[in-house]
């Protein structure tokens, strides 16, 4: 296929579409201009490394390949990438020679927020197997595992936009009738946008429980997070599932990681809380944004949650230009791939203690940290009693007993 040369980026939180800028790329590099009308609305989409004026920007080749970070928070990672690539390679396409802007063209209005990409590449396939979870789940486990799929188009479609490591997809859920379709931008009355997560190879098989009760601990902590249930395949197993908050019916809203609105490489990071603190900050103009953080860095460290990096917090802008953080999503035990907190604590990664925490709150002079940091122990401290209300396995609870025990003692 021959490579996409520009790309005109748009937003739309309801009916009507607003062109934002073109992306031109040439040669290595790639190039970003606002349009005049939009600069006039004075939205910030993306405010600490994209000026909102009429220059011509260009963005440091790191950390995603010459984009800004506001533009790389559309592209699919981990299960999302794995999806496309297998799919263009089925295709006889060489994935070496897909850019950047190819990959937003085949994003197109599909992605997460409310960022949209034209020209746009789509699969005009439709989804024609049987839609039940656990068949969805063994396809998934078979394209870790690098076998060949009939139905890797019909995956694609269902989980080509999301990003994370583990399998997924997007879909349109009815509370009352509890029918499940193939989630579209536009979805009948009746219905909402929810993501379904699948457990990969490596994972406990009562993952989904785990989470669950993870979702369970971090409300009675008083952290924010969309709404969350466990959907249950035709076998019984369980999968978690989780209401989308870019998304309110057929709304949109703008996303952005807090990896993308730093330009911090997550996987190769040195980002501390405090990092985010004053990042909060700065969007929600509200010194409730520190104990938002606190809070959330509290939980990740006494529900030994080490998988806390930069794209795995981030922030909504609504149309009126106005930010906030994110409810809390990939809440779960986790040792994380090095073995260390993603996302340090006051700058200690290996074993961050309440006494990094309360001096993080004191740098940021938060008056009842303490009060904050004692209130969401006391909830993990109770985790084997929701891990029983969520049919976590014993195995799992004590295992998981002994490690976030420690913190507590």
């Amino acid at each position: 296929m021959e490579s996409i040369k520009n790309i005109i980026v748009s937003i739309q939180f309801n009916v009507t579409e607003i062109e934002v800028g073109e992306l031109i790329s040439e040669g290595r590099d790639i190039y970003f201009k606002f349009y005049t009308d939009f600069i006039a609305k004075g939205l910030e989409i993306s405010p600490l490394k994209l000026k909102l004026n009429n220059e011509i920007q260009k963005a440091d080749t790191k950390p995603f390949d010459g984009l800004f970070g506001v533009f790389a928070d559309s592209l699919p990672d981990g299960w999302g990438a794995l999806l496309l690539d297998r799919s263009l390679t089925a295709k006889g396409i060489d994935t070496s020679k897909i850019t950047m802007l190819d990959r937003l063209a085949f994003v197109g209005s599909n992605g997460a927020g409310a960022l949209k990409y034209k020209p746009a590449i789509h699969d005009e396939k439709q989804i024609q197997f049987e839609f039940e979870l656990d068949n969805i789940a063994k396809a998934a486990n078979q394209m870790l595992a690098g076998t060949d799929l009939e139905i890797l188009d019909e995956l694609y479609i269902l989980g080509g936009s999301s990003g994370g490591a583990r399998p997924k997809i997007l879909i349109g859920y009815n509370n009352q009738t509890k029918h499940i379709m193939g989630s579209d931008n536009e979805l009948p009355i009746g219905y909402e946008h929810w993501l379904i997560k699948f457990p990969s190879s490596m994972d406990r098989p009562d993952i989904a429980n785990i989470e669950y009760a993870y979702y369970k601990m971090a409300l009675d902590a008083g952290i924010e997070m969309s709404e969350s249930k466990l959907f249950k395949g035709k076998s019984g197993k369980s999968y978690f599932g989780t209401k989308r908050f870019d998304r309110m019916g057929n709304k949109r809203l703008h996303m952005h990681s807090a990896a993308g609105m730093m330009h911090d490489n997550f996987r190769l990071s040195n980002l501390d809380y405090g990092n985010i603190m004053d990042c909060a900050f700065r969007l929600e103009r509200d010194v409730r944004a520190y104990e938002k953080i606190l809070r959330l860095a509290a939980f990740n460290v006494f529900a030994h949650n080490r998988d806390d990096h930069s794209k795995n917090i981030g922030f909504l802008m609504d149309e009126n230009g106005q930010w906030k953080v994110t409810p809390a999503y990939d809440l779960t035990f986790s040792s994380s791939g090095h073995g260390m907190h993603s996302t340090m604590v006051n700058g200690e990664s290996a074993n961050p203690s309440k006494e990094h925490l309360m001096e993080l709150a004191h740098y940021f002079n938060i008056k009842n940290a303490s009060q904050i940091i004692e209130h969401v122990q006391s909830v993990i401290y109770n985790w084997k009693a929701y891990a029983k209300q969520c049919n976590v396995s014993a195995d799992s609870r004590n295992k998981i007993e002994k490690v976030i025990g420690k913190k507590h003692r």
